[in-house]
Parts: C-alpha cells; sequence; structure tokens
C-alpha cells in the first residue's frame, strides 16, 4: 500500500509539471502570435511629403516626386550628366526623388551643437526628427521615454556623407560618430535616453522592412515594450547614379515603371520613414489609437543563387510563405500586395511570378498589385517602411490607389499563372466579412528579402462622445528656438484651417501629447477663425492681440496655497463639476468621506441646490471649503502641476495636508476621518465644536508635529486635534485645548 501511495504521488507530481509545461507552451506560443500594433507614423519623401497625410495625397492624385537633381549638395552637375552609358564618371540620368531640404535640421531640439550637426550623416538627423514626429503623431511624449525600455530598429545604408575630401579641423571630432552607422540608432536611444535594444540594419534595399521584423520579434520576445523601426536613405553623392550606369539598369527618365512593358530600369530616390510599435495588448491598455497591426512577418537569404545581386524567385516564393505560416492565413485572406516593383527588366518578372506561384493561387479574388516607387522612385533603406505607411493609410481610407507609369504589364510575365491584377486604376478596397490585409516585400540587392502582412486593427468598442465644449480656448505652441516656434505655428494653422477637429480636443492634444518645450506661446481663441490667425500670426513673427509668447526660465519650486474659512463663495465649483472629471471624482470621494458623519449633501451644496440656511452654516462651510480645495489641487495635478511644498491656513491646513500629498493626487478621506469614539457612528460629528461655539475662531486644527521646513521629506502622517476654543499659535508654539485622537 505504500509503494502504491508513492507512486499515485509522484503520477500526480507529473502530471501537475505536464499541465504546467502545457500551460507555458501555450504562453510562449501566444506571445509568438501576437499582432503588433503600428500606434505612429512619420516620413519624409519625395514630392514634398512632411508626413503619413502628405503621402497620401500624393497617391491618391497620383503625384509624381520626381525631380532634378539637387544643386546645394556640390555635385558638379554639368560634368556629372552625359546621355553616353559608357562614359566613366557620369550618369546618362539627371533626374530621381530627392529630399530638397535634407540640409535642414532642428539642431536645439536635440540639444546638438551646430558644429555637430554638421559633421551628421543627414540620415541620422532624418531618423532623429522623424523618432520624435512618430512618437508625436501616437500621442506620446518622446520626453517621458527617458529612462524606458523602448528599442530602437533603423535601417541605413552608407552613402559616403563626408568622405568626398578633407575634412574641416572643427568637424575632425565629430565625422567618426556622425557618419557610423551603429550610431544611427544609438543616437536616437540617446537623446531620448532610451535603453530597449538599438540596432542599426544594412541589407541595402530591404533594410528597413527588416528593421521592423526585428522590432516586432524584440516586443514579442518582451525584450522591449515599445519600439521605434524605419530607415532612411540620402545620397550624400552621385555615386549610385554613376555605378548603375554603367550597367544600364537606369530608367532615363527616373522614373520606376513597375511592373511595365515600359520597365526600363530603377530610378533613384531619397526618403526617410519611422514607425512606433508595440504589441497589441500594450498599445489597448496605455490608450494608444492602433493604426494597423503587423500580422507577421519573414526574412530570408537568396544564398548561393543565380548571382551576387540578381533576385532570386524561389527565394521570395519562400519568405511569403514563411510570412503566411507564421500569421496562420491563406493566400486568399490577402487582398493586395505593396510589392518591390523598381521598374526593373530583371527583377520585377522574377518577383512577378513569385507571386503568381504563391498567392495567386487558390483564390477567387484576384489579388492587386502596386508600388509606391512608380510614384517617389526607389527610396533604398527607406522603401520598405515607406510601403508600409502607403498600405497602413490605404487600409484607413478603404482604398487602393493606382500604380503609375504601366502601359501593359510585362510581357515577360505570365500573367494567366495566377489571379494577380495591377493596381493601374484607383480600386475601392471593400470589407469582405474579415479584416482587410495586406502584404508588403522588400528584396536587397545582397540578398536579403522580407515579407510583411499587415492587418486592420480590430474594432475597439465606441467611446462615449465627449462634449469638446465652446467657448475660449487656449492653444499652447512650443519648441526649441524661435524659428522653429514660427515654423509650428505656421504648420498648425494651415492644420486647424483643414481639419474639423473641435478646438477644444487640439487645444488638449496640444497640451497632453506633446512636449512642452522652452520657446512657447499660446494662442487664445474662441472661434476656428481666430485660432487660424493667431496662429498665422505667429508663424510670421507679427503680432496679435490673441497670442502670448515668452521663453520658460528655468523652473522654480512650486507651493499650493490652501486658504481658510473666507475664501468661499455661493455656487464655488459649480462649472467644475461639470466640466472636469477630475474635480467631480475627487468631489464625489469627499462627499462619501462626510455622508457618515453628517445630515447635509456636499454635491448638494457645491451646486446651490441646498437650503441657503444650512450653506450659511460654518460647520458646512469649512468641510465644503476642504473638499473644493482638495479637489483643486487634482485637478492641477492632472494637468502636470505638481507642487514641491504646500501651506495652509485653519482648515487649509488640513486640505494642505491632504490634498497636496504626493503632489495633489491624494483624496481627501484621511482629512475627513474622525476617529474619536465618542463620534463613531453618529451624523452631524463634524464641526459639532462650531456649532457649539459659532463665534469666529471657535474651532481650530493643528499638527501636532507642525514645526517642520515644508517639503521636508520623511515625514509622518499628522496627528489633528480639535480644540473648543481659539487655538494660539506662533513660529516656536502651538497652543490649544482638546483631547488628542
Amino acid at each position: 500500500m505504500a509503494d502504491e501511495s508513492k507512486l499515485r504521488d509522484y503520477l500526480k507530481r507529473v502530471l501537475a509539471d505536464a499541465r504546467r509545461s502545457q500551460q507555458r507552451v501555450r504562453e510562449l506560443e501566444a506571445e509568438k502570435a501576437e499582432p503588433i500594433a503600428i500606434v505612429g507614423m512619420a516620413c519624409r519623401l519625395p514630392g514634398g511629403v512632411a508626413g503619413p497625410d502628405d503621402l497620401w495625397r500624393l497617391v491618391r492624385e497620383r503625384g509624381d516626386g520626381v525631380s532634378e537633381f539637387p544643386a546645394d549638395r556640390g555635385w558638379d552637375l554639368e560634368a556629372l550628366f552625359d546621355a553616353d552609358p559608357d562614359k566613366t564618371g557620369t550618369s546618362y540620368v539627371d533626374r530621381g526623388g530627392f529630399l530638397h531640404e535634407a540640409a535642414l535640421f532642428d539642431a536645439g531640439l536635440f540639444g546638438i551643437s551646430p558644429r555637430e550637426a554638421v559633421a551628421m550623416d543627414p540620415q541620422q538627423r532624418l531618423l532623429l526628427e522623424m523618432s520624435w514626429e512618430a512618437l508625436e503623431r501616437a500621442g506620446i511624449d518622446a520626453v517621458t521615454l527617458k529612462g524606458s525600455d523602448t528599442g530602437v530598429f533603423v535601417g541605413v545604408i552608407n552613402e559616403g556623407y563626408a568622405t568626398g575630401g578633407p575634412v574641416p579641423p572643427e568637424l575632425e571630432g565629430f565625422t567618426g560618430t556622425g557618419t557610423t552607422g551603429s550610431v544611427a540608432s544609438g543616437r536616437i536611444s540617446y537623446v531620448f535616453g532610451l535603453e530597449g535594444p538599438a540596432v542599426t540594419v544594412d541589407t541595402a534595399c530591404s533594410s528597413s522592412l527588416v528593421a521592423m521584423h526585428l522590432a516586432a520579434q524584440a516586443l514579442r520576445r518582451g525584450e522591449c515594450s515599445m519600439a521605434l523601426a524605419g530607415g532612411a536613405t540620402v545620397m550624400a553623392g552621385p555615386g549610385m547614379f554613376m555605378q548603375f550606369s554603367r550597367q544600364r539598369a537606369l530608367a532615363a527618365d527616373g522614373r520606376c515603371k513597375s511592373y511595365a512593358d515600359a520597365a526600363d530600369g530603377t530610378g533613384w530616390a531619397e526618403g526617410a520613414g519611422v514607425v512606433v510599435l508595440e504589441r497589441l495588448s500594450d498599445a489597448r491598455r496605455n490608450g494608444h489609437r492602433v493604426l494597423a497591426v503587423v500580422r507577421a512577418s519573414a526574412v530570408n537569404q537568396d544564398g548561393a543563387s543565380n548571382g551576387l545581386t540578381a533576385p532570386n524567385g524561389p527565394s521570395q516564393q519562400r519568405v511569403i510563405r514563411k510570412a503566411l505560416a507564421e500569421a496562420g492565413l491563406t493566400p486568399a485572406d490577402v487582398d493586395v500586395v505593396e510589392g518591390h516593383g523598381t521598374g526593373t527588366v530583371l527583377g520585377d518578372p522574377i518577383e512577378a511570378q513569385a507571386l503568381l506561384a504563391t498567392y495567386g493561387q487558390d483564390r477567387e479574388r484576384p489579388l492587386w498589385l502596386g508600388s509606391l516607387k512608380s510614384n517617389i522612385g526607389h527610396t533604398q533603406a527607406a522603401a520598405g517602411v515607406a510601403g508600409v505607411i502607403k498600405m497602413v493609410q490605404a487600409m484607413r481610407h478603404g482604398v487602393l490607389p493606382p500604380t503609375l507609369h504601366v502601359d501593359t504589364p510585362s510581357s515577360q510575365v505570365d500573367w494567366s499563372a495566377g489571379a494577380i491584377e495591377l493596381l493601374t486604376e484607383e480600386q475601392e478596397w471593400p470589407r469582405t466579412g474579415r479584416p482587410r490585409r495586406a502584404g508588403v516585400s522588400s528584396f536587397g540587392v545582397s540578398g536579403t528579402n522580407a515579407h510583411l502582412i499587415l492587418e486592420e486593427p480590430p474594432e475597439e468598442p465606441a467611446a462615449d462622445p465627449v462634449n469638446p465644449g465652446t467657448g475660449v480656448v487656449p492653444l499652447v505652441v512650443s519648441a526649441a528656438s524661435d524659428a522653429a516656434l514660427a515654423g509650428q505655428a505656421g504648420r498648425l494653422a494651415a492644420f486647424t484651417g483643414d481639419t474639423d477637429t473641435p478646438l477644444a480636443h487640439l487645444a488638449n492634444a496640444l497640451l497632453t501629447q506633446r512636449a512642452i518645450l522652452n520657446e512657447r506661446a499660446v494662442v487664445v481663441a474662441g472661434s476656428r477663425e481666430e485660432a487660424v490667425a493667431g496662429l498665422g500670426a505667429l508663424g510670421r513673427g507679427e503680432n496679435s492681440p490673441v497670442v502670448v509668447a515668452g521663453s520658460a526660465g528655468a523652473l522654480g519650486r512650486t507651493v499650493l496655497v490652501f486658504p481658510g474659512q473666507g475664501s468661499q463663495w455661493l455656487g464655488m465649483g459649480r462649472e467644475l463639476l461639470e466640466s472636469s472629471p477630475v474635480f467631480a471624482a475627487r468631489i464625489e470621494e469627499c462627499a462619501r468621506a462626510l455622508e457618515p458623519w453628517t445630515d447635509w449633501d456636499l454635491t448638494a451644496v457645491l451646486r446651490g441646490e441646498a437650503d441657503p440656511d444650512l450653506i450659511a452654516r460654518v460647520d458646512v462651510v469649512q468641510p465644503a471649503s476642504f473638499a473644493v480645495m482638495v479637489a483643486l489641487a487634482a485637478v492641477w495635478a492632472s494637468v502636470g502641476v505638481v507642487p514641491d511644498a504646500v501651506v495652509g491656513h485653519s482648515q487649509g491646513e488640513i486640505a494642505a495636508a491632504c490634498g497636496g500629498r504626493r503632489g495633489a493626487g491624494a483624496s481627501g478621506r484621511g482629512g475627513l476621518r474622525l476617529p474619536h469614539p465618542p463620534c463613531r457612528g453618529h451624523r452631524g460629528c463634524v464641526g459639532r465644536g462650531v456649532r457649539r461655539h459659532p463665534e469666529p475662531g471657535a474651532v481650530g486644527a493643528v499638527l501636532l508635529h507642525g514645526h517642520r521646513r515644508l517639503g521636508e521629506r520623511g515625514r509622518r502622517p499628522g496627528r489633528w486635534l480639535l480644540v473648543s476654543e481659539p487655538a494660539q499659535s506662533g513660529p516656536l508654539r502651538t497652543g490649544g485645548r482638546g483631547a488628542p485622537w
């Protein structure tokens, strides 16, 4: 029997261990499959694209971002162009997709000196700016991320900045970090104080999509709770044009004719893009708006294939199938693919055949295929993230924008081998009873392939409508310099004039979802017209009666003063009860704390609904004033005003101790608790001494160990004493009569 008992115990332990192991496996599988939310996006692309909304307008309007060579980079433009593709040191193409403002940089915003900024590769500068903008668009103040485990994953290609000749002596100490690829990610982490993984990726034209893949993996493994991912390319010199001219791989007009019979080569371009990623569960918990989710991604390599730089069809098929398998989807579950589509005679047919062999099979509806490169050219390390931003915008608007320059689909592709159609015209993206989904492909010249599957986010429960209110609102604008402040105001004026967002919502976002920097201005507006006029005047540097501007000095200490009786008035707090949820919630806490001890209703008193005789009673006025002060302190704390010290007079001392505790975040419950045994359980106890002695000064409340410095750390909770005659106090003594509690 003893042996049987031991055997049973052993089997129980084994089964329990097995169940725990199975549960852990399920948890790991769930973590591996959890969607990654895109909560913020920023981009700078050819054609004047300064953000995701600009990009959407460009593709909807069939915009063309190709332009002439830039004239501000020291290129010898006269000697550079030659129509003869065999002439060395020249380019037979004189157009591309350029960021003509790539030299501009708000160095002061990031605490970078002008000298160091000059030595920095423009790709590093753009990635800093895009990271800041992506976080702002996510409603995240970048300053608040200092010390967090946020990761940074960016793709860049060495484009030869500061390598064309001798470096000026004053820059020699900065060019090492300014041009090193690893610093592109490390500098973002350094400037923002991020302590998650920081990785720079160079897989050529697939770099930014590979960076997103690595970021998603790190999030799922718990290596970081948020990640910035993207890439940037700025061509410091014309080397790429000269190299590909020798290979005759450039389009003569600089435009990518993706998947078209007219394709005659690629068109080089520049760009930058960054997305903010979180696990979907974290994004929901943090209240961040989810733009789309990364359902799955995959990366592989061509290996020993048909050439070091030649695309490999079987490898492209494998990376697509791997991404679909990771997502648990079939090819028919994906509606559209944003292809690599460089416009080369060799690459496009190979890619199209791989798509036909994978996505083109076993589907009732055809897969739509297009490429952003037809609008802006091949942005190299930024190509993948630019395609992601395009498809997220398409998903949100329910429209598939057209691919340009397609005369007829490439005759080198057997389009009958699968169900795929080119997006030569704009198409509606219908709902089919499941989420909209898109694939995005990027293939690097070194053979590294990446494929990512985007999915429409699950619908959130409809939030209760918030009344934006009416009346005057303050629009807060800030920047690191006067010039940046003017530029910010100008952009905000244009946005305010174009949007139908209520001014109150806009004012709230400016105050709570953006960093407040040293150069500041407030535009006080009661209408959209006043707001646009005031912001416009600020942007132009003109005086306006609705604009107040100035510079923030060194931060001083903040003290909240809590007054005694006499500061009250009829109806105080009435409007705040209606307009401020924070104020109303704190008043409700105080009302619940008072209710067992009083024969009157705090909320009715504050709303002016109680008997006038009741409101005149001092035993009502003092607790009501106390509650209003505690609630006001909570309102200040909710907008970031946290006191370094508090001071109070009379019952204001109690409010200071309760409402000022830990940044005015505590409720008034502790100050309203009356633990003396004779009072316990008897209504009307609060202020009983006042009613017995109604003359002024009849009741005082003092802190028994009160003579301490304001703001001193580590002080113990105060003990309160009720006295039945005027208390006398001085800097060295406190007098009174009554029983200590």
